[in-house]
């Protein structure tokens, strides 16, 4: 995916707002353009490469705040099927107490999608994180994370103890009793849990022929109402990624991976009795079935 240096100034209602604001149009598969509001103009993009087999790009932004250097570093970790545009509406409120750090999950966004099921581990996801917070100069930091980005902060706290000072992990409930013990309303609410891991490509080609349908369904549940609730740019590119093969197939093969390596590995932590061990806010939505 690559950009084209096109920059427009809207004035107007509705999402682009009322003040002028810089749009910039991304070049994607099929010769289609969508349109991105530039949430963060205090923020600075970065790419981190990780050594892995194969190697996988982290695609990110930091805070290029004056100042902001002088703040306690916040990673922000997002969840399915979104990017770090999800975001948009907490950074505000954040940015002058914290030296923010946004990052796409790997198989997410604009960071690189590997093909095999293992590389989907959050045992590798978590690592990224670790990697990129250490190439950015953070040797310790604080983790805000939200759905799957909460599973890999939690592993990222299991593995990495020394370098998380504080975790929040927004909206989950651990991997191995949403696989072990699932009742109906569960099963219901969070059928794609079930959906996405069936073998390859059933979910990809149903999901491929209506990604706008699909993002509908993922992220409001179908709701009119609640799709009102999201700007419309980020629901855009969404829809965009949710029409992407290789998107489709990564965020596919992470809930794989959650059904398989990530269930033997979290058995495994639980035998040895392997905790997060850092100050721990969790957090369900009022409404929301965990709660």
């Amino acid at each position: 995916m690559g950009a084209i240096n096109i920059k427009l100034y809207c004035t107007g209602s509705g999402w682009d707002c009322s003040f002028n604001l810089l749009v910039s149009f991304v070049k994607v598969p099929k010769h289609r353009l969508i349109r991105l509001p530039m949430f963060f103009t205090d923020f600075k993009p970065f790419t981190v490469e990780v050594q892995s087999d194969p190697p996988v790009t982290i695609f990110g932004k930091k805070s290029d705040r004056q100042g902001s250097e002088a703040f306690p570093p916040l990673l922000l970790l997002h969840g399915f099927p979104e990017s770090h545009y999800c975001w948009h509406n907490v950074v505000p409120s954040l940015m002058h107490k914290y030296n923010l750090v946004l990052m796409d999950l790997r198989g997410y966004g604009e960071s690189s999608k590997p093909e095999l099921v293992s590389q989907y581990a959050k045992t590798l996801m978590a690592r990224d994180c670790a990697i990129v917070m250490s190439t950015l100069g953070f040797e310790t930091f604080f983790v805000c994370a939200h759905d799957r980005g909460a599973r890999v902060a939690h592993k990222l706290c299991v593995d990495y103890p020394e370098r998380v000072r504080k975790a929040i992990l927004l909206d989950i409930a651990p991997t191995l009793d949403m696989y072990s013990s699932p009742i109906f309303d569960m099963a219901k609410t969070y059928f794609h849990w079930f959906f996405l891991i069936q073998k390859t490509p059933f979910p990809e080609e149903l999901i491929a022929s209506n990604a706008r349908r699909t993002a509908e369904m993922f992220l409001a549940g179908g709701d009119k109402d609640q799709l009102e609730r999201f700007d419309q740019g980020c629901f855009a590119y969404y829809v965009d990624r949710l029409g992407d093969k290789a998107c489709i197939h990564a965020m596919c093969q992470d809930y794989r991976a959650s059904a398989s390596v990530d269930l033997e590995e979290a058995r495994q932590d639980e035998r040895l009795g392997i905790k997060i061990q850092c100050p721990l806010l969790v957090l369900w939505s009022k409404h929301g079935l965990i709660a």
